[in-house]
């Protein structure tokens, strides 16, 4: 009987795939889409109800007898309807509600099941077979999983607790099931397993029933009944938890070879302990500080293997298989030997040392055969600034030792003696500045003084938070002995190579650069293209009274956003449009983060809790804002046709000559639109050198000559680019005039297009820039595309990383400021916003500068940016790496559990928002 159930469902849901297909996609029958797919939803759950009651109802059973026929007749009866619908939209057109053409009394009939399975449900019926079968368990499991998968996907729950409790509930379910399916690789037997299964079953029937109570619309049980169901679905009875380590031990025993096939069981086993083993580490607030940090080390090395298992899966042979095997039993023997009771109570003590130590042994046998294979270039620490971080880090010693500072913790190490050195070796690097670049063993000397240094700082930031991984590879007795080594070895080269050790130390550039003043250059400036706005602009205020789309489009760097923001302030545009608002979108972004973008514009008062709603009632909010008006949107830096596809809808034909403008470098985004897209032109030759002059001497009719002699030169090597022509300027403000022509001829001989015309540009610029100033530009790196920094946010952060110290006349935010000034003048920031008093309120980079600022930012291990929840997921990270930056939802920032112990500063944007 329930097999004939489940036949009919799947059927039904069929029919309902194909209705969802015909059903249209605009905002007038977005409802009737959430009942598509929620009455989906509650199909698929009551499939795994029925899967239940044929694995495990009693046939003896007359009332669980009863119930299946008047299931099977409702499901029949629901089949019929919605087939008889599905024909109808066919041959029609999609024009009525599903919901309409469900009969009355196939409605109530629906409400009358409800009850019975409620009662079945109390009655406890589907746990009478006390044999529970591993086959039919993992049946039933797999289609629960996937119902409850489908219910985070369709966004009907009400709130991020909701969503919160019903991810949990898929993770512990998920553990279960892969842990059951880890230890039968090995031939366990379902007798062997069974407080487990029956465990386990007990499980899935609880959930199943709920859950399908939720489904016939009793919403007001289903935060209740998760949060009760949770605690009871990680084994932590004696029986069942015993069950599952003797499990792990016969695993671990076995002769058994695993085979290719199980590695799929490897990735779900390591993802499924890594959740538990962070539910621990959470948990385990008064777990003791030795016993923590082991536990650590085991989430440090399953992370590690699980990168290994998805980066690198041909190195693999049976070796390799049962060496994995191995370790995981290691790990869940360990986990196992504790248990959450103890943990909640603080009085566990400690884990299985046998099995913690032979994973430790394992794990760095499967690094070191990986390592073998694919070789890992070395992991350097940060070279950026090297000299500003060493005098920081002396400043925080000597902060950290002064007698008012009462610090307990430092008090028996030889801090005294690494600051004595370190200040030795400080002023060796200063006389080595320049000749380094000349000398391998310069360098190489100049390189471990560094390497130590951070060292040194790593342990005192561990010893100050109590809290060092692994001693036996570095401690303050092994540091003090490598820089008494470096201090032999400096004075030896100086023997040696007969350095003059009165050589004027080469010139720093000092923290203090004297303040340009306080309001910036205008950044945008707009010069020529007037022919180009002015298209752009009949396009706007002429022509069809449709709802039209005008695509400005062009290389990077052409200045698209500059003559958008130009059309966009004209007189004649402002007093057309009734509503107007921007909207930056860049490669990565967030649809919700857009439409508030696009609400914040078009509404004086943002409606209340605007920021909880769902992405599709922001859109409906939108499209309600721009009904009857006569708008234009503005659509900035759009990377893909998706980007526009989600916001589309929001955006109604009024018939009045509403416009939306998308700048783009793509050509394939904006194809196939209205009059097609606008291809924005180069400047032309004396548009080119009219911008140069007015970057580098604004408020003057006639450049110098010195300029002059080149303007042939840089007119034909900057190719009409605009962010070329800014950077070039930048440059030469703050070089000498009399080395203009070296600097131009030496650029101008490394551009072959117009791609490295400006990569050469920004290279070249960030090369002249002084040691403290490369860090804080590359900072801006740290952040999504197209971010607007706030000025005083911006400081904040820069004195938090130890970029700016004070002086003595000024303080650290005041050169902080200088600095901002300083890269603002040098054309690599932009000024968006300034304060009414003078200043900078806000500012950003251009996206080319961005991608540099990132990709330089990797190659000297400045930091890492990484994007969306697959980077975070695979993330392996460096054993130096000094800052971490994150782009992605924070719900996958979360769900990664990412482990990083040994960074300093981590940085995570939501899109355009930045939380640090």
């Amino acid at each position: 009987m329930a097999s004939s159930c489940l036949t009919c469902i799947s059927a039904i849901l069929d029919d309902m795939q194909l209705l969802e297909d015909l059903c249209p996609k605009t905002p007038l029958w977005e409802d009737e889409l959430i009942y598509l797919r929620t009455s989906k939803m509650f199909l698929g759950i009551l499939s795994t109800f029925l899967l239940c009651v044929r694995k495990w109802g009693d046939d003896d059973d007359a009332n669980l007898g009863g119930l299946a026929v008047r299931m099977k007749d409702y499901i029949s009866k629901l089949g019929q309807a919605i087939h008889k619908f599905y024909l109808t939209s066919v041959e029609d057109g999609y024009s009525m509600d599903l919901e309409t053409c469900i009969p009355d009394d196939l409605v109530e009939e629906g409400a009358s099941l409800k009850q019975e399975i409620k009662d079945l449900y109390s009655s406890s019926r589907l746990s009478s077979k006390s044999l529970v079968k591993k086959d039919d368990l993992m049946d039933v499991m797999d289609s629960l999983l996937e119902s409850l998968r489908y219910v985070c996907l369709i966004d009907v729950l009400e709130d991020d607790e909701d969503q919160e409790l019903w991810e949990d509930l898929q993770e512990k379910l998920t553990f279960l099931k892969n842990f059951i399916c880890f230890v039968t690789l090995h031939g366990i037997d379902d007798g062997q397993l069974g407080p487990l299964l029956t465990h386990t079953k007990s499980v899935a029937v609880n959930t199943a029933s709920n859950y399908l109570l939720w489904g016939f619309r009793s919403f007001w049980l289903e935060k209740y009944l998760v949060r009760d169901l949770l605690p009871k679905i990680i084994p932590v009875e004696p029986e069942v938890h015993r069950t599952c380590f003797q499990a792990l031990i016969a695993s671990k025993i076995s002769r058994q070879p695993y085979e290719k096939k199980d590695e799929h069981i490897f990735r779900v086993f390591i993802d499924t302990l890594l959740i538990y083993l962070w539910e621990i580490l959470k948990t385990g607030a008064c777990v003791m500080i030795s016993l923590k940090d082991r536990l650590k080390m085991v989430y440090d090395g399953l992370r590690s293997l699980r990168i290994i298992l998805k980066g690198n899966p041909d190195v693999f042979d049976e070796k390799m298989r049962d060496l994995t095997g191995l370790l995981l039993c290691d790990a869940g023997v360990v986990i196992f030997s504790l248990s959450l009771n103890e943990i909640k109570d603080g009085s566990v003590k400690e884990i299985d040392l046998e099995s913690f130590h032979d994973f430790l042994k394992r794990i760095k046998l499967i690094k070191a055969i990986v390592a073998e294979k694919y070789p890992e270039t070395s992991s350097k620490f940060p070279r950026t600034n090297e000299l500003g971080f060493i005098d920081f880090l002396l400043k925080y010693i000597g902060d950290l030792t002064n007698p008012d500072a009462h610090s307990v913790a430092l008090s028996n190490y030889p801090i005294h003696a690494i600051h004595e050195e370190l200040v030795y070796l400080r002023s060796f690097l200063g006389r080595i500045v320049e000749l380094r670049n000349e000398d391998q063993e310069l360098q190489a000397l100049w390189d471990r003084v560094v390497e130590v240094a951070y060292k040194v700082e790593f342990l005192i930031d561990s010893l100050l938070v109590g809290d060092i991984l692994d001693s036996s590879s570095i401690s303050f007795d092994s540091v003090e002995e490598e820089i008494k080594n470096i201090k032999a070895a400096a004075l030896n080269i100086f023997d040696k190579k007969t350095l003059d050790l009165n050589v004027k130390e080469a010139t720093k550039r000092p923290n203090n650069m004297p303040s340009r003043g306080s309001m910036p250059i205008i950044n945008d400036m707009i010069v020529g293209l007037e022919d180009e706005a002015t298209s752009i602009i009949n396009r706007l205020t002429r022509g069809s009274s449709l709802l039209q789309i005008v695509p400005i489009v062009g290389m990077p760097g052409l200045g698209k956003t500059t003559l958008a923001k130009k059309v966009y302030n004209n007189p004649l545009v402002t007093s057309h449009f009734y509503t107007c608002a921007w909207c930056t979108v860049s490669q990565v972004y967030h649809r919700k983060n857009l439409l508030l973008e696009i609400l914040t514009c078009i509404h004086s008062k943002l409606p209340e809790k605007i920021s909880e709603m769902c992405e599709e009632d922001l859109a409906a909010e939108v499209r309600r804002g721009l009904l009857r008006t006569r708008y234009l949107i503005v659509l900035d830096d759009i990377w893909d046709a998706e980007a526009w596809k989600g916001l589309e809808a929001s955006f109604p034909d009024n018939q009045n000559s509403s416009r939306v403008i998308l700048t783009s470098r793509k050509y394939d985004v904006a194809a196939s639109r209205d009059e097609g897209p606008h291809f924005l032109r180069p400047l032309t030759p004396k548009e080119s050198w009219d911008l140069l002059n007015m970057k580098l001497f604004p408020g003057k009719d006639l450049p110098p000559p010195e300029l002059c002699k080149l303007q042939m030169k840089i007119v034909e090597m900057c190719q009409g680019l605009p962010l070329t022509i800014v950077i070039l300027a930048g440059i030469l403000a703050n070089e000498d005039q009399h080395g203009w022509k070296e600097l131009v001829d030496g650029l101008s001989s490394r551009i072959v297009s117009n791609t490295e015309q400006c990569s050469a540009a920004i290279e070249l610029s960030y090369k002249n820039l002084p040691d403290n100033l490369k860090q804080c530009f590359l900072y801006f790196g740290a952040f999504p595309e197209d971010h607007e920094h706030t000025a005083e946010k911006l400081i904040w952060l820069w004195g938090a990383e130890g970029f700016t110290q004070k002086t003595q006349f000024k303080s650290a935010e005041d050169v902080a400021n200088d600095f901002l000034m300083d890269l603002i003048h040098r054309s690599l920031v932009i000024v968006s916003k300034q304060r009414s008093i003078g200043g900078v309120k806000a500012c950003r980079v251009h996206d080319l500068l961005h991608e540099f600022c990132v990709t330089k930012g990797k190659e000297e291990n400045f930091m890492r940016l990484v994007r969306g929840y697959d980077e975070i997921y695979t993330l392996r990270v460096p054993r130096n790496l000094r800052r971490l930056c994150i782009n992605s939802k924070p719900e996958h920032l979360c769900k990664s559990r990412l482990f990083a112990p040994t960074i300093h500063s981590l940085i995570h944007s939501d899109g355009g928002k930045r939380q640090s």
